[in-house]
């Protein structure tokens, strides 16, 4: 089955002929969702397949347009997807007030086919090219996997989504063991394949969409388990080092095996708070003595804690 790579289009509106009305225009160009309320419409948009672009009633009961505008514009898994107001109101006050809070165009109805398609259009194309730029610069060029960054970027995020949901968190990071003496042996052209190589192997090793692996500086990589307590990051680890150590890579200067293999030092918490930077700190640094650990027994290995 071929897949569906059509941008997705939520459409929020408690009236069941005007989404009737807006689905049949947008269905045959792109993916549509629907929501009858705001309570349904923010849980749509905070899924794991968020859409590309909103059109949202103003007038809805309980929840109206614009405070589910303002919560979407507050919430970093949501602030950067475009919302079209769709209203009968033509006032321009209305619409100013719809601007400040977020929104990047206005519908009005009786709705204009044309009208809707092109504006729809226009919204998708600025969030397609700002979503390239966006992930261009967060993603290291060598070993094309995220940057540190982007991992700093998602921690704050699952940190502060762990604290609300108190689950565990648990971060890993990675050394390729011996590298400075692989670059020496084999030359920088080399060594930069075998960072590749593995950074590619350390990504293809997790499975979660919202586990996250980066390159974290030289020969360094890092990792985010959100939900994954002791155990579970510990398993996740020895796969890691596993599957290096399977790559084969020849490292004839390497005391562990004559092949590139990797230490890796876990750190596990439950988050009960405070800033996530001050959190970012401590548990790296916590991972890093559990690396340490690792290397001082003997590297290619999983110390944790």
């Amino acid at each position: 089955m071929q897949a569906d790579n059509r941008q997705k289009i939520l459409i929020a509106d408690d009236e069941r002929f005007n989404l009737n009305i807006l689905v049949d225009i947008l269905k045959s160009d792109y993916k549509i969702s629907v929501a009858k309320n705001g309570k349904q419409a923010l849980d749509r948009a905070m899924s794991l397949n968020p859409p590309d672009l909103i059109l949202l009633d103003i007038q809805m009961p309980e929840m109206d347009g614009y405070e589910v505008c303002k919560t979407l514009k507050e919430d970093e898994r949501t602030k950067d997807i475009p919302v079209i107001f769709i209203t009968a109101m033509k006032e321009e006050a209305y619409e100013a007030k719809g601007f400040d809070i977020g929104a990047v165009d206005y519908i009005t109805k009786p709705f204009s086919a044309p009208i809707v398609r092109a504006r729809a259009r226009a919204q998708l194309k600025m969030k397609w090219q700002a979503d390239m730029l966006r992930q261009m610069a967060c993603m290291d060029v060598l070993t094309e996997i995220p940057n540190r960054q982007k991992f700093e970027e998602i921690f704050d995020m699952e940190w502060k989504r762990a604290v609300r949901e108190k689950t565990p968190l648990s971060v890993l990071l990675v050394d390729i063991d011996f590298f400075k003496q692989y670059n020496d042996s084999y030359g920088h052209g080399r060594g930069d394949k075998c960072l590749k190589e593995v950074a590619q192997t350390l990504a293809n090793s997790i499975r979660r969409p919202a586990d996250l692996v980066a390159r974290y500086g030289g020969e360094e990589f890092i990792a985010v388990l959100p939900e994954t307590d002791m155990p579970g990051a510990g398993a996740v680890a020895e796969i890691m080092r596993n599957n290096v150590e399977l790559l084969q890579i020849p490292h004839a200067r390497s005391v562990s095996l004559d092949y590139v293999t990797v230490s890796i030092g876990v750190a596990s918490v439950a988050p009960v708070g405070g800033f996530s930077d001050a959190a970012l700190v401590t548990v790296v640094a916590t991972a890093d003595e559990m690396l340490y650990k690792a290397k001082a027994a003997g590297r290619n290995q999983v110390q944790c804690r």
